[in-house]
């Protein structure tokens, strides 16, 4: 998975998860996976898979889409609209 869309997909997790005023801690105990690894999910340091993105949006009781969706972090000189579809690509790879 290119680094721009783990940096973004990192970055959404990290807003909604203060959104619901959630610790890494606490969303790690909630998704079944330990706080460091959802430090480096929101850091766009792990390659997570999407069984893993699907515990992480349940503890966040959003849909997994709703991770996809851009953040208004400043990701510097990235197209998002190539990005939207190495998304959709990706996707397509896995179903």
């Amino acid at each position: 998975m290119p680094d721009r869309l783990l940096k973004n997909i990192g970055a959404r997790v990290r807003d909604i998860r203060k959104e619901k005023g959630f610790s890494q801690e606490q969303l790690g105990e909630l998704a079944g996976v330990h706080y460091s690894y959802i430090g480096a999910v929101e850091r766009g340091e792990k390659n997570f898979t999407m069984t893993t993105l699907g515990k992480i949006a349940a503890a966040l009781k959003v849909d997994v889409l709703e991770l996809l969706r851009y953040s208004e972090i400043d990701l510097g000189e990235t197209n998002k609209q190539k990005d939207l579809q190495d998304i959709i690509d990706m996707l397509a790879e896995v179903f």
